[in-house]
């Protein structure tokens, strides 16, 4: 436990002590934010506002995993690993894509076509590698069924259906946390609630794994305290983050940091057998990528709009709500869905009692 609290507290101190000097060196480097030409008028004077300061949530994110293990003396494990992997590869991903934006001075960076290569180079390698590093009890950080609260051993992919499947998670994650990066704070104060409820899932499966408690309702996941190590430290960066990126914000985290988190809680969903309770937990991301879905379906067939604009927070804005209105509500359904989500996994520890 202490280490989830060292983990979580360092990141908090290195993002947001760490993003004001991003801030002023991006700033003079001039990597500002270019901004659609066809989005809400008010997001015009936003145009030149720092970017990329995802970099200060992956370096926080590494530096209070790190910090923990150091200051506890446990030992690094796979999981963790793979999913720091992850997170840092699509980093990468989306900082290439940020910086061409910024050198070409418009709202396209890398091409559908490179983007889509580098999550599906970065979700292969993880989808493959996390069926390996099995430990004394033949557990591999990932497992090959599709899972709920746990797995479904009934839905068995084998190793390459769950390759193509973890390409599947990667890819829809990281794409709707991307989508919802589009008002000041969004994503950053959404993503620290998804991550706060993945610390108290990966801590209760570590308090009741099958390796300390062989009792009903016990859990078959490997390193479990070292996962919750990581998305501790993830929500503490998330946090410190929003302290500069919250309305009005001084810094975005742009595709560094939207395709790093959504790489990040797709790894967490897979390493802790939860990838359909994670479509509960994110649910506003959810809404979010299937209301982009829902209006190119329907202009490309009947040439009208279901919305006045995806994604989803934008209809709002031009339907004349505050910025800061529908950041909050958002935030609210957010905490929502990661409480519902929450309750379905205790619920379902529940019935094994």
């Amino acid at each position: 436990m202490r280490g989830i609290f060292i983990a979580a507290g360092v990141a908090l101190a290195v993002s947001i002590l760490l993003t004001p000097y991003l801030i002023r060196f991006f700033a003079r480097q001039g990597f500002g934010q270019e901004i659609r030409e066809d989005g809400p008028s008010s997001h015009k004077s936003k145009r030149g506002t720092p970017t990329m300061g995802g970099v200060a949530i992956l370096l926080s994110i590494w530096l209070g995993y790190l910090a923990s293990h150091l200051l506890t003396s446990e030992p690094v494990t796979a999981s963790a690993m793979l999913v720091l992997f992850l997170t840092t590869a699509l980093g990468i991903v989306g900082f290439l894509d940020d910086f061409i934006k910024i050198r070409r001075a418009r709202n396209l960076g890398l091409n559908k076509t490179s983007k889509l290569v580098g999550q599906i180079l970065t979700a292969t390698i993880f989808g493959i590698l996390v069926l390996r590093f099995a430990d004394e009890r033949g557990l591999t950080p990932g497992s090959a069924n599709l899972s709920f609260v746990r797995d479904i051993t009934v839905l068995s992919f084998g190793a390459i259906g769950f390759v193509l499947l973890a390409n599947l998670v990667v890819a829809a994650w990281s794409n709707a946390v991307n989508l919802t990066d589009g008002l000041d704070g969004l994503a950053a104060g959404t993503s620290a609630m998804v991550l706060a409820t993945y610390t108290i899932i990966a801590f209760w499966q570590f308090r009741n794994s099958c390796e300390l408690v062989a009792a009903a309702g016990c859990y078959q996941v490997r390193d479990p305290l070292d996962t919750a190590l990581v998305a501790a430290a993830a929500m503490g960066g998330c946090i410190g983050f929003l302290w500069w990126n919250a309305a009005p914000a001084r810094i975005f985290m742009g595709d560094t940091g939207s395709l790093a988190l959504g790489g990040l809680v797709a790894g967490l969903s897979i390493v802790t057998r939860t990838e359909l309770l994670l479509v509960v937990i994110g649910g506003v991301f959810v809404v979010e990528a299937l209301s982009v879905a829902l209006q190119i379906a329907v202009f490309r067939s009947t040439r009208r709009r279901v919305f006045r604009m995806a994604p989803f927070h934008h209809h709002f804005e031009l339907a004349g709500w505050a910025e800061t209105t529908v950041i909050i509500r958002f935030w609210l359904l957010a905490a929502m869905c990661a409480a519902l989500g929450l309750g379905l996994f205790y619920s379902d520890w529940l019935n094994y009692q």
